[in-house]
């Protein structure tokens, strides 16, 4: 009787501390879309009021000023990834504000290349991509670790390719970049979630989660911005 009811005492720790877990995990997740949504606001905004300048813009876009913001997310993304042991949780927090600011100064152009309204329509069919992809992620009992090695290689087929398209300015292979590019990112973007979802631990310490919600912040921030990107490609009209 009593080994009965020490196991039903044990059943319902096991259940409370699931459950614990679980709410956990939910906090994290929240965490990690707040960052990503906050982020795509401030790239945003700065994108639309200097795009608005066009003093500003000619000074950006019209002089070498303008291979200093093509590179600096780069720059700002190794700061990320190589500094995400040293920096404190809300060090590294501001330098992804910073970060998302300097895509606004990059990502100014596409309010002068495209129209208001189909920029606005493909950000919203990208939302429902992007969110039904990354719910599936986290939901799926799938394990897609596999996908991983195959969706990275495609990420730098499409860099390569990119490179190779600036020397050449191949409208065809624009257009086939652009297609495997909403494909790899719609992938790495399930893959991504369900990475984050996997690499949470509650026992590691609010400063530790704090830092993993940030860096799962800008993966899914970038799958983002670049699925939007290739389908602004395929699909933006021109102005």
């Amino acid at each position: 009787m009593d080994k009965q009811l020490y196991g039903r005492v044990g059943s319902v720790g096991q259940t409370y501390q699931q459950a614990a877990i679980d709410e956990g995990l939910r906090q994290h997740m929240l965490r990690v879309y707040n960052f990503m949504m906050i982020g795509l606001v401030v790239t945003g905004l700065v994108a639309y009021f200097v795009s608005t300048d066009r003093d500003l813009m000619a000074t950006l876009f019209g002089t070498p000023l303008k291979w200093v913001v093509m590179l600096s997310p780069f720059a700002f993304i190794l700061v990320l990834s190589l500094g995400v042991q040293r920096l404190s949780a809300g060090a590294l927090q501001m330098t992804f504000w910073g970060f998302c600011a300097i895509m606004g100064l990059s990502m100014a152009t596409i309010f002068v290349m495209f129209k208001g309204t189909s920029i606005a329509q493909v950000f919203f069919i990208t939302s429902g991509m992007f969110a039904a992809t990354s719910l599936w992620g986290y939901t799926t009992k799938r394990d897609l670790s596999g996908f991983g090695s195959f969706l990275t290689m495609g990420l730098i087929g499409i860099v390569i390719a990119s490179f190779v398209n600036i020397l050449v300015g191949s409208s065809a292979l624009q257009f086939a970049i652009s297609v495997i590019g909403v494909l790899v990112f719609t992938g790495l973007t399930a893959y991504d979630t369900q990475n984050i979802k996997e690499m949470y631990a509650e026992n590691a310490g609010v400063e530790a989660n704090h830092k993993l919600a940030v860096m799962g912040a800008l993966s899914l921030y970038l799958n983002f911005i670049n699925m939007f990107m290739m389908m602004l490609q395929l699909f933006g009209d021109r102005e």
